[in-house]
């Protein structure tokens, strides 16, 4: 796996704002440049999909697998796309074999989606479970990883399996960043972001 040399602009500003950044563009168009970027992309990245390391990551190890086809949400996704999120998935699960041989010892990731994006494209998170970075500022940060609003790449295929569709409750999933913040290991609960740095530091 070759390391990208720059990090992929991604989330790190609420649905609700999305302001213009340097270089011009709307912010929740950004992956679209990153994509295009070949600096950004990694080895593994393919004629239907690209990774990239995540410009915000909130783990030690956070990257994005995106699709080339334009997918703006999860709502636009169609059985059609079945065989396309479970090449994702693949590759996700070989991203995640690599990086676990180059630590040399067990990590814990977790594949998925986050129910309404700052960002347009569907992106596929791989993300690691220390949530050890300094990109992690606020309280719905880490619950956008460690509640429902993290949707598991299994439960995507599956609706889109049953259904035909994935369907979201928009409200319902953007109350849950609000929610209090739960230790994702021992569900201790957690009062801030210094207090949950340094409890995680005991798991």
């Amino acid at each position: 796996m070759a390391a990208a040399l720059n990090p992929g602009q991604t989330t790190g500003v609420s649905a609700s704002k999305k302001p213009k950044v340097a270089g011009g563009g709307r912010w929740d168009m950004k992956l679209f440049q990153a994509m295009k970027d070949p600096k950004q992309l990694f080895d593994d990245s393919d004629d239907k999909i690209v990774v990239i390391k995540d410009g915000y990551p909130k783990s030690l190890h956070h990257y994005l697998i995106i699709p080339r086809e334009t997918i703006y949400t999860l709502k636009d996704l169609r059985e059609k796309h079945l065989s396309l999120l479970e090449h994702m998935k693949k590759l996700g699960e070989s991203l995640v074999e690599q990086l676990q041989k180059e630590n040399g010892g067990p990590l814990r990731f977790r594949m998925g989606y986050h129910a309404v994006p700052s960002m347009k494209q569907i992106h596929m998170h791989v993300i690691s479970q220390d949530f050890n970075s300094v990109c992690l500022k606020y309280k719905k940060h880490y619950n956008s990883f460690t509640t429902a609003f993290f949707l598991d790449v299994n439960f995507v295929i599956s609706e889109l399996t049953c259904k035909g569709r994935v369907i979201m409750d928009t409200a319902k999933y953007e109350d849950m960043l609000k929610q209090p913040m739960i230790c994702h290991v021992c569900k201790t609960a957690i009062k801030n972001i210094p207090d949950l740095k340094r409890h995680l530091k005991l798991h």
